[in-house]
């Protein structure tokens, strides 16, 4: 499992104390059968039980091992068929809908939804509040006033070109939601938190106004985010783009979570369309279908608690607000309903707390136990080239006779404590499950 945390100072001291607290001898993370392998644990929030400190979240099946949140951003609810639509890709949660969305329809369906305010006709179905969409971009990070403006709309940090009203503009709008009735605080980031700013900023900004956070950063088909990687991170040529940076970015993310110390749940965001023009000529794209499901995948395997869809198309030939409800997006949807529907399934395995396991050179993988089995989900690193890899297995599992690939109708043998498997492309993945 290759993870690098690069931290100095209180972050390093925030991971170290969380490492050393889900080390502790006896513990039984919930959703186990108390079936444990002797490797410490990676930091996490809790899992579903994090979500009982709020109320609304928790009657809505928050807590329950079963549920995965999937969600897709600023929809519009308007009919029966929408809600049905969507769930049948496998969604169950929106973030953001159109101000004319029928509350009354999502409740019916089971859906759960965030918004930036209350809704007409909104109910228990509104589990969270989203306090901003990209406040680290639009006026940048900093304490100065703010006019109120969003972005495209000019500098709205007064005065002007001095100091940012990033974290101005998060306590304000906060501030004009309600208060203290059991739902959750969300906010999503973008390319400041990305990799613009200090990791002094972008702890504040991820550390101080929400209950839980995502950033969104469109590496297949943003054409300009790996001119930025390249030059702001020092990412080399084969390492941009992959489905492994949507994990990089995840691991970005808790590192500033951790800066804390303290955790909550850190989601991420895959484009499913063609979310930009190409009127500038940069060979602007749409996401292809196994790019979808392997960078979904990656950034699972890198602790994400939740996947969100961002379903705008403003280029290519299906402009769209909903891409996945479109017949042009058909494989797309495919692609999303099939990982969509593999998370599902897994979710209670999902909601384990991981355990810390380096299955050999050339993985980036996740290693989760849940009634008496034990699961391997594991990907190629990223800058690496596809090709066979050799898995070789913890201590006390090394006596298993072979391993089962999920969702793919065989299993490998196992010979000496290894075995060994072939990932064909970037953005494959395979998924084994092992029962001593």
């Amino acid at each position: 499992m290759r993870r690098s945390y690069v931290l100095g100072g209180v972050a390093a001291v925030a991971v170290v104390a969380a490492v050393l607290f889900v080390m502790i001898p006896g513990a039984t993370p919930r959703g186990s059968d108390g079936k444990t392998l002797d490797l410490p644990r990676v930091p996490w929030e809790g899992g579903p039980s994090y979500y009982e400190k709020f109320p609304v979240a928790a009657a809505r099946g928050w807590t329950d091992p079963s549920f995965f949140p999937i969600g897709v951003w600023y929809e519009s609810v308007l009919t029966e068929k929408d809600v049905l639509t969507d769930k049948d890709a496998g969604l169950n949660l929106y973030v953001e809908l159109t101000a004319d969305s029928d509350m009354k329809l999502v409740d019916k369906h089971g859906m759960s939804a965030m918004t930036t305010k209350p809704l007409p006709g909104s109910g228990p179905e509104t589990v969270g509040w989203v306090i901003a969409d990209e406040a680290d971009m639009f006026p940048r990070p900093g304490n100065a006033q703010w006019d109120g403006r969003f972005g495209g709309e000019g500098d709205p940090c007064i005065p002007p070109k001095g100091e940012g009203c990033g974290f101005t503009a998060m306590k304000t709008l906060k501030d004009k939601l309600p208060k203290g009735d059991g739902r959750m605080y969300y906010a999503n980031y973008g390319k400041g938190v990305g990799m613009w700013w200090s990791d002094k900023d972008n702890g504040r900004f991820v550390n101080d106004y929400t209950d839980l956070v995502s950033t969104d950063m469109y590496w297949y088909t943003d054409a300009g985010v790996c001119v930025e990687a390249k030059t702001i991170l020092k990412f080399p040529d084969n390492e941009c783009p992959r489905a492994a940076d949507y994990g990089w970015l995840m691991d970005k993310q808790r590192k500033l979570d951790a800066m804390d110390g303290k955790f909550q749940p850190v989601y991420n965001f895959v484009e499913v369309g063609w979310p930009f023009t190409d009127q500038n000529k940069m060979g602007v794209r749409a996401i292809e279908p196994g790019q979808l499901k392997g960078a979904v995948m990656n950034s699972i395997i890198h602790e994400a608690r939740g996947i969100l869809y961002f379903n705008h198309s403003f280029g290519g030939p299906c402009t769209s607000q909903h891409a996945l409800r479109e017949p042009c997006y058909q494989p797309i949807r495919a692609a999303a309903g099939e990982v969509n529907k593999q998370i599902k399934q897994l979710a209670p395995v999902l909601n384990t707390q991981s355990y810390a396991f380096d299955f050999g050179e050339g993985l980036e993988t996740m290693l989760k136990g849940r009634d008496g089995s034990f699961y391997v989900f594991a990907m190629i690193e990223r800058g690496s080239e596809p090709g066979k890899r050799s898995l070789t297995l913890p201590p006390e599992l090394a006596s298993a006779a072979q391993v089962e690939v999920l969702f793919e109708n065989r299993s490998i043998p196992v010979e000496h404590g290894r075995f060994v498997d072939s990932f064909e492309t970037e953005y494959g993945y395979h998924i084994y499950k092992l029962t001593p």
